[in-house]
């Protein structure tokens, strides 16, 4: 189950991410492809630009004469602007082709204003035009791009042509059309395309280890509450097990020989001293069930500390001088405030002198102490009882665990004691701890933290 449940988490945790790395990929190469196009087409119109300004527009005999002499590239004392133009044309107002470098154009300017993207053949030297997919508004031109992908066919180049009418005191002049081949772009495009084709994969083999990691980290926390409540189950259901038995066999006897009177009252009596047992059992795993989480702020009260520990002792003085044992109250001259919820702090330092007292023999001391320090309240309850085994301390606090040898069932408890004075403690933001050592004594000590403090 723990299993199918890590996969499930891994393949949905991979799926998510991998979903969001595709997307970003996605969106990381079009922005790219976008920007790498939006320089490209800066470039060329600055080089149109600067063209552009070396034409003369005259008069020569009342007729307007355009003079390209000194533009680069159409000019024939000019050394070219940049040898990466594939073609420069340049057509009168009327669109009719006037000068040009490169192949052989069409004597008819065919073309809109703006940018478009072209496919040449290099074996036939023809162009045809590739329909705009995107337009985008640049200083003022209509720029249409494509995104940069290789072309299947061989012999054959990518352009990007700009024709840009000219003007000179708000009257056209003609129309310059400069192409040059998009090699640049298409080959970083290209790269950045290879990086993603195998990272993306790699990425998605990293998420899944990952998930998978993860997935088994989520599972332990699952886990063990899982195998603590079968444990918890195993151990209650033990429980109640023999006082039940008990209950059905002392009925069943009693049902048996109707004569006695006294026998039938002895198994009544055993009937209900089991009954009272699984009470009392039933009570305290109810007690736990609803008291996992911390106490709401509003459920506490202003507790005088010293004087429940006073009467505490009070009320267990008569109990300890019946066993020979010395119960002593130690606690400061000023009084300790405390916000808590009564009913349960009392209960938790109940159990902790119950414990004390039926584990210490005769003629041992039982110490109730508490101080204030900078930060918190400790308050303390130590015997020179017959102590805990370390092998068995860290588990004192688990529920139903006994320790052997002492804590055995003669003594009337479930081993849940000490888990309820745990949980107590805990709702109350504190912190219980337990140090002890075999014949000499065992000292619990409760924290309180001084910010419930009034």
């Amino acid at each position: 189950m723990f299993n199918r449940s890590r996969q499930d988490l891994a393949r949905w945790f991979t799926l998510s991410m991998g979903s969001i790395l595709v997307l970003f990929a996605g969106i990381l190469y079009f922005l790219e492809a976008k920007e790498q196009m939006r320089s490209f087409d800066q470039n060329l119109y600055d080089i149109c630009q600067y063209m552009a300004a070396a034409v003369e527009d005259g008069n020569f005999q009342n007729r307007r004469r355009i003079d390209l002499e000194d533009v680069p590239v159409l000019g024939g004392d000019v050394l070219p602007l940049n040898t990466n133009l594939v073609f420069v044309r340049w057509y009168s107002p009327e669109r009719e082709l006037i000068q040009f470098f490169g192949d052989i154009p069409p004597s008819q300017l065919q073309s809109e204003s703006g940018f478009q993207t072209i496919v040449e053949s290099s074996s036939t030297a023809s162009s045809t035009a590739t329909p705009p997919e995107e337009p985008l508004q640049f200083d003022g031109f209509l720029s249409e791009s494509r995104s940069a992908e290789t072309l299947a066919n061989a012999g054959t180049v990518r352009l990007r042509q700009l024709t840009l009418p000219v003007y000179q005191d708000g009257v056209l002049i003609g129309y310059l059309q400069v192409a040059v081949p998009l090699t640049p772009v298409d080959e970083s495009l290209g790269r950045l395309r290879w990086l993603l084709v195998f990272g993306v994969p790699i990425a998605l083999g990293a998420i899944a280890q990952t998930g998978w990691v993860l997935g088994g980290l989520a599972m332990q926390p699952i886990r063990q509450s899982y195998d603590q409540l079968q444990r918890f189950t195993a151990d209650a259901s033990h429980e109640l097990r023999a006082p039940l038995a008990a209950i059905i066999n002392n009925a069943q006897a009693g049902l048996m020989d109707l004569t006695d009177p006294q026998e039938q009252q002895l198994r009544l009596e055993k009937i209900i001293s089991r009954a009272e047992s699984m009470a009392a059992l039933v009570s305290q795993l109810l007690f736990l069930a609803r008291n996992e989480a911390q106490l709401k702020p509003d459920s506490l009260r202003t507790v005088d500390l010293t004087r429940l520990l006073r009467s505490l002792t009070a009320e267990y003085t008569p109990q300890a001088a019946a066993k020979e044992l010395q119960l002593i109250c130690e606690l400061p001259e000023q009084l300790l405030m405390l916000r808590a919820e009564l009913a349960l702090l009392r209960q938790a330092i109940t159990n902790l002198l119950t414990n004390a007292l039926q584990y210490t023999p005769a003629g041992g001391t039982v110490t109730l102490s508490a101080i204030q320090q900078t930060q918190q309240i400790v308050i303390r309850v130590q015997d020179t009882g017959v102590g805990i085994s370390a092998e068995d301390l860290p588990q004192v606090f688990e529920r139903f665990y006994r320790v052997d040898q002492v804590r055995s069932r003669h003594t009337g408890g479930f081993g849940l004691g000490l888990a309820i004075v745990q949980q107590i403690i805990h709702a109350h933001q504190g912190k219980i701890t337990a140090t002890s050592k075999i014949g000499e004594g065992t000292t619990f000590q409760i924290e309180l933290p001084l910010n419930q403090t009034s």
